[in-house]
């Protein structure tokens, strides 16, 4: 454990030196590395699932082996990730979903992010004196948690493109639930790394023993709870999350938790997901979709192609010092938009098309250069005036990713959160609570700033997920990708979408390339980058050296089948046949 808390300092550092500017402080203390673990990624014939967890791949497999197609599988995974990676998603958490229709030739996005209660206000999370709370202090209880939107996102989806019976996609979760699951390494080392959840009941007693001692690797754990939950959704459907018995133990746990929740049963029952427009631009000769806001994703992942551009990045390649010096000074440009202009599209105007018009990114891609870094990195400025000024949402890395293409070539890109590692720690029917809230800009508030990304009733606070879909030239899904990572999401995705594009890479090769991950004025380097530590200082950049988490999973459609790749920072697998 002793290498986790070095990377907390590490990351913790890292943070420090980039709070200069308010956007910059995106990027905090992750969920942190629990190693690397080789792998070699997979080809298949027909379908593929790639997620987190072989438990939870195995899941959406065996969905498909049953005739159910991406988005039944989608539904089996995400019930099962709740069990096996329950730091990181789950149904007490909020999700994107980018879904391709192989058959209506259609693309649609949907939006299940959370939002705040409608009694919330913009002073949340501000002390009496009016100065913003320490993140432990804002983040644990119920204050923190925000409308759960996974359950009615996946029941959105399903009605419009489920194959299965609901109920059926319920059978796989409830059998690791009764019949229990290994705690897994990774598991292990996170229970280990957090300390207020061994003090909050039911988790405590879930993951932890009567002295407070993680539960060891290889120990069985069973969910009772969850299995009771999982039956009663299958039975009676997403409307007993929002209407029924379980709203009203949802609301119970938030209300009388810690900090206590304004959610009300009126906020579950008006909960809505939404079916966005999706947002696409060509990069080369492929087209990038993706999410609009309130997810800042698929606009940085966009942004930061379209500045890249104009560089022959091919020819550069992967090992290349200047190609790693653009990238770190593309994400500087794109988090200082971001800081600006993206919040929830239905109580804010945002400028998305301004954003990632060639135009705006050509005029913004001239500062760009070879050799120098980019002296100031703030928000360009649009045709239409925004009365914004740059904020900071602390948005932390337990989020997952699922990659899925089924055999009649329907996609799924999900990226699914509870926002901090094991969310708000409050548990209800056998799943953590998010504490999704606190990724709203409140920091800012204190300061007296108006922002874009402010706490609102019923608000959705800002995101960086990016599931994303590619096009080859023919209009065919190529690319099925998306990772964890809170704000360094944006990075994640672009970095894969750069090695797969650019560089020739297979999956597996792409989503193991070393990160460089932007924060603000400062960047941080994986370790097998250090060789190039003393070339970026000298173009004038602040490096620092850590491992970083992500998790991308990535499928390519090939002349010879799907290929996928799991991240080796995680503990994914590549499933299919």
């Amino acid at each position: 454990m002793a290498r986790l808390l070095v990377l907390a300092l590490l990351v913790v550092n890292f943070t420090a030196s980039v709070t200069a500017q308010s956007f910059a402080q995106d990027i905090v203390a992750p969920e942190a590395a629990t190693g690397r673990t080789a792998k070699d990624g997979k080809l298949a014939k027909s379908f593929m699932v790639v997620a987190a967890n072989p438990i939870a791949t195995n899941a959406g497999v065996e969905i498909l082996k049953k005739g159910g197609n991406a988005i039944d599988a989608a539904v089996a995974v995400q019930l099962a990730l709740n069990q096996v990676e329950p730091q990181s998603s789950g149904i007490g958490g909020g999700s994107f979903i980018v879904f391709w229709d192989a058959k209506a030739k259609k693309l649609t996005t949907y939006d299940g992010r959370e939002t705040a209660p409608s009694k919330a206000t913009e002073r949340r999370f501000l002390r009496p004196d009016g100065k913003s709370m320490s993140r432990d202090e804002a983040i644990i209880g119920g204050h923190s948690i925000g409308v759960p939107g996974t359950v009615r996102v996946l029941d959105m989806a399903h009605k419009a493109h489920g194959k299965l019976a609901w109920a059926k996609l319920f059978d796989p979760a409830i059998n690791i639930a009764e019949n229990g699951y290994a705690v897994s390494p990774r598991l292990n080392g996170l229970l280990t790394e957090e300390q207020a959840m061994r003090s909050i009941a039911p988790g405590s007693t879930l993951y932890y023993t009567a002295d407070g001692t993680p539960k060891s690797v290889g120990t069985i754990i069973k969910n009772p709870a969850y299995a009771k939950t999982l039956k009663s959704l299958a039975k009676k459907g997403a409307d007993e999350f929002y209407t029924g018995a379980l709203a009203k133990e949802i609301v119970k746990a938030a209300t009388s938790a810690r900090s206590p929740s304004d959610i009300t049963l009126a906020d579950l029952k008006n909960y809505k997901a939404i079916e966005r427009a999706p947002i696409c631009m060509m990069y080369r000769d492929r087209n990038i979709c993706g999410m609009g806001p309130p997810t800042s994703g698929g606009i940085g992942v966009m942004q930061t192609l379209g500045l890249l551009e104009r560089f022959d990045l091919a020819a550069l390649g992967p090992k290349s010092v200047q190609a790693h010096h653009l990238i770190i000074d593309t994400g500087r440009l794109v988090f200082a938009d971001r800081a600006v202009y993206i919040a929830d599209p239905d109580f804010v105007q945002i400028p998305t098309q301004d954003l990632i018009s060639k135009d705006y990114l050509r005029t913004r891609g001239e500062r760009l250069s070879l050799d120098k870094r980019i002296e100031k990195a703030d928000a360009g400025q649009l045709s239409r005036k925004y009365a914004y000024v740059p904020a900071a949402s602390p948005e932390q890395i337990s989020t997952s990713h699922f990659s899925i293409i089924d055999a009649e070539g329907n996609a799924v890109a999900m990226t699914t959160s509870i926002e901090a590692g094991f969310g708000s720690r409050v548990m209800v029917g056998g799943f953590l609570l998010n504490n999704t809230l606190t990724d709203f800009s409140y920091s800012d508030i204190a300061n007296g700033n108006t922002v874009a990304n402010a706490v609102g009733p019923n608000k959705r606070p800002r995101s960086s997920m990016s599931p994303t879909v590619v096009f080859d030239k023919d209009g065919n899904v190529e690319i099925v990708v998306g990772s964890p990572g809170g704000p360094a999401i944006v990075g994640f995705v672009t970095q894969t979408l750069i090695g797969l594009i650019d560089w020739g890479l297979t999956p597996q090769q792409a989503v193991s390339l070393p990160h460089v991950i932007v924060g603000g004025q400062s960047a941080m380097i994986e370790p097998e980058l250090a060789p190039m530590k003393d070339a970026l200082t000298a173009m004038g950049h602040q490096i620092r050296i850590g491992e970083f988490p992500s998790g991308i999973h990535a499928i390519r459609v090939t002349k010879d089948g799907l290929l996928g790749g799991a991240d080796p920072r995680r503990e994914g697998s590549v499933g299919g046949e």
